[in-house]
């Protein structure tokens, strides 16, 4: 176990300091663009105004006679790319793949400094994170690159989950997790074929009223669990957890039921692997004026957070009042990069 004093030294001479505590970011949806695909690429100039994040997938849905492809793509994508505030990321090969040293070195010496976050598959414990984050520092000062580079870990085997608490700890440069709904499914034996979302079969029924009395069922979500154990530990080490992906194009409103119930738990965006889902996040991941109204009520009620207030026939206390600052702290992040929740909320 490292010394209290060496947590935060660069793991290589010349490589920068490690963050202490996170960029304030909006994150509300991590979109997902195939890198190998030229007229893909060719949107992502405009794209990215519209988005939190822009990441380049290098891993799966990429074939495997595509990937050193996808790999030159998302080096030229960045480069030509002028981003803005909008953040860069990849999701490189896993670490057992024969791709991910190549991914990694030719990356970060190409587009080091324009890249904040790298995206880990299939992450098992800590040790993977070590791995990555030795490295990282060792390209870092190789590159002269001048900022940390982030790591954010996807949750997609059993073994992952049970690590999940050490997963988070792992170093200062962890961003967040993602839960890897299709993986983990897979790892768990789990008969689903579904990529993320609920199942007709995963419920609940009403008590028998009687016999041949019809019975009230009602689907379950299968990832409460997952998504709740996940959001404990990023939320107890400072690091943010997101949905994944939502594999149903074809039905928004199961997609959009999906990203608001990992919103109330605590997440702070979601994957978008198609565009119909972007305006989803956007919506969902913004959070209502109404309540930051409200909020704000209750901030300006209490200015020092302390005490207690009614308000429209409620109690406020000092809980309440943390639970407003979340609310009206989101909104003024995200009512700095979009103009109309700016209007919307009028803090």
């Amino acid at each position: 176990m490292k010394l209290p004093r060496n947590v935060y030294k660069p793991l290589a001479i010349g490589a920068p300091e490690p963050y202490r505590e996170l960029p304030v970011r909006l994150e509300r949806m991590i979109h997902f663009v195939p890198p190998h695909i030229e007229k893909v690429r060719a949107k992502v100039p405009e794209l990215a105004g519209s988005v939190d994040v822009v990441l380049g997938n290098l891993e799966d849905a990429i074939p495997l006679d595509a990937k050193e492809a996808a790999r030159r793509g998302f080096i030229d994508m960045v480069k030509a790319t002028d981003f803005g505030s909008t953040g860069v990321w990849t999701r490189v090969n896993a670490l057992n793949s024969p791709w991910i040293l190549d991914d990694l070195t030719e990356i970060v010496a190409a587009v080091g400094n324009k890249l904040d976050v790298v995206m880990l598959p299939k992450v098992e414990g800590p040790w993977d994170i070590h791995y990555l984050d030795q490295l990282l520092a060792q390209l870092e000062a190789k590159h002269a690159v001048t900022k940390p580079i982030l790591i954010h870990a996807i949750l997609e085997t059993a073994e992952g989950v049970k690590n999940v608490d050490d997963i988070a700890q792992a170093s200062p440069r962890m961003h967040g997790m993602s839960l890897g709904p299709a993986d983990l499914a897979a790892s768990r034996a789990m008969k689903t074929t579904r990529v993320g979302g609920g199942h007709p079969e995963y419920k609940v029924v009403a008590d028998a009223a009687g016999e041949g009395a019809a019975r009230t069922s009602y689907q379950q979500d299968l990832w409460h669990y997952t998504i709740a154990k996940m959001v404990d530990a990023c939320a107890a080490n400072g690091l943010k957890a997101f949905y994944g992906p939502f594999g149903d194009f074809s039905d928004p409103v199961a997609c959009e039921t999906q990203f608001r119930n990992a919103f109330l738990m605590g997440c702070a965006g979601a994957w978008t692997l198609h565009p119909s889902q972007i305006d989803i996040a956007k919506r969902v991941y913004s959070p209502d004026p109404a309540e930051v109204g409200f909020a704000a009520r209750i901030l300006a009620a209490m200015p020092d957070g302390t005490g207690a207030v009614m308000i429209d026939g409620k109690m406020q206390d000092d809980a309440t009042w943390k639970q407003a600052k979340v609310m009206v702290d989101l909104a003024r992040i995200v009512a700095a990069k979009d103009p109309d929740f700016a209007a919307r909320y009028a803090l």
